[in-house]
């Protein structure tokens, strides 16, 4: 199931990555819980985690390669993959633009 809204205070500041390439906004939920909700335009880019993540996937799709791992796994609306913290991906996005949720910790 694809998350549709998120309840929460928005920073108006978007994160911009890779020359505009991939767009973001932080959303903090009345907890303190933070997110990331944004779009990756047509592109394949590589992203260092800190924190463990979930990559909630949105709308459009995206082709993944975890570090270490050799095979590329494709996700699409309504999917998510996981990432370890202090770990890095690849992400391929080809046609439409990805639009994910990325959920910390």
């Amino acid at each position: 199931m694809t998350t549709t809204t998120l309840a929460g205070t928005v920073a108006t500041q978007a994160n911009v990555y890779f020359d505009g390439k991939c767009v973001s906004h932080t959303v903090t939920l009345a907890d303190g819980v933070r997110k990331s909700v944004g779009v990756i335009l047509p592109a394949t880019l590589t992203f260092n985690t800190g924190a463990p993540e979930i990559m909630e996937t949105v709308a459009g799709k995206a082709t993944i390669k975890l570090a270490g791992a050799s095979e590329w796994q494709t996700y699409g609306p309504g999917e998510s993959f996981n990432v370890p913290g202090n770990s890095s991906f690849e992400i391929k996005v080809e046609g439409e633009p990805y639009h994910y949720i990325c959920h910390f910790g």
